[in-house]
């Protein structure tokens, strides 16, 4: 079980696992034991609210399929139980993420007093530039 807010929450039922061999450096380890996971999330089908699951729909994430199949491949540690632990925590995150809103801009405009001093800066700049033409006598 996932436990992503108070309310929120994904079963086993909605994960599926498997373990496959992990790519890379290990030496003989590497080609006999299967640490590595491959977490799957059928986002349709699964239990989150329907708010979630369009966000997560609406990412694009190369590793969502076209089907709606959130699939998240972890090797990094040399355990299974690591490599679930942490494939669990990337799909928290990817969809802890995905809800955030962001907060609306509002456009503003600089205040009187500083568009004022901005054009003052200005003409003044410009006196100083006309004062270093050659002197005609």
């Amino acid at each position: 079980m996932l436990k992503l807010s108070n309310n929120v929450t994904l079963t086993d039922d909605d994960l599926d696992f498997s373990a496959i061999r992990a790519q890379g450096s290990g030496g003989q380890n590497v080609n006999k034991v299967s640490s590595a996971i491959h977490l799957r999330l059928d986002i349709p089908n699964s239990s989150l609210p329907e708010f979630y699951k369009e966000r997560l729909l609406a990412l694009s994430d190369s590793r969502i399929s076209k089907d709606g199949v959130l699939i998240i491949k972890a090797q990094t540690f040399r355990t299974q139980e690591k490599n679930r632990e942490d494939a669990l925590n990337r799909l928290r995150e990817i969809i802890l993420n995905a809800i955030k809103t962001e907060k609306a801009r509002r456009p503003t405009k600089p205040s009187r007093n500083s568009q004022r001093k901005h054009v003052d800066k200005k003409t003044q700049r410009g006196k100083t530039k006309a004062l270093r033409g050659k002197v005609r006598v």
